[in-house]
């Protein structure tokens, strides 16, 4: 039973990072306007042609790397070995729960973007949780 939660919730994150990593990729422009408002989004694009290649090239980059993060994520469910299981558990929830800390210490310093981290902490202490149940859930079924 343990194994299919596992492979739930990494389908789950899979499925996450895949398409906020298409998203960024291909519609990076308007998912910021969505998302931080159209002056935000406008001031975050650079000034400079030469800004605004660095910029889009890098979010690009950003994007790729969360995609293939959602596809290795969708490669890691298919295994079957619990102590595995509670390994990767634990490192995704240090992961979450750093980006958090990142995010409170350093992204919430910047002008533009000081209103935006609170709802994006949330969304990673939520995403950590979900690995956190996972581990009380495998814990649960191991001592009973």
């Amino acid at each position: 039973m343990g194994s299919s939660v596992f492979f739930l919730i990494c389908l789950l994150h899979s499925t996450i990072a895949i398409t906020c990593g298409a998203l960024m990729i291909f519609y990076l422009d308007k998912i910021s306007v969505v998302g931080l408002g159209t002056e935000t989004a406008s001031k975050l694009l650079g000034s400079t042609p030469h800004d605004q290649l660095l910029i889009r090239t890098s979010d690009s980059f950003a994007g790729l790397l969360l995609s293939v993060i959602g596809c290795l994520l969708f490669m890691v469910s298919f295994i079957k070995d619990r102590e595995f299981h509670s390994f990767f558990a634990k490192g995704c929830v240090i992961i979450h729960v750093s980006v958090a800390v990142w995010r409170i210490c350093f992204e919430r310093r910047l002008e533009d973007l000081a209103y935006d981290w609170p709802r994006q902490v949330v969304g990673d202490i939520i995403l950590a949780l979900s690995w956190v149940f996972f581990l009380v859930y495998s814990w649960r079924e191991k001592y009973d």
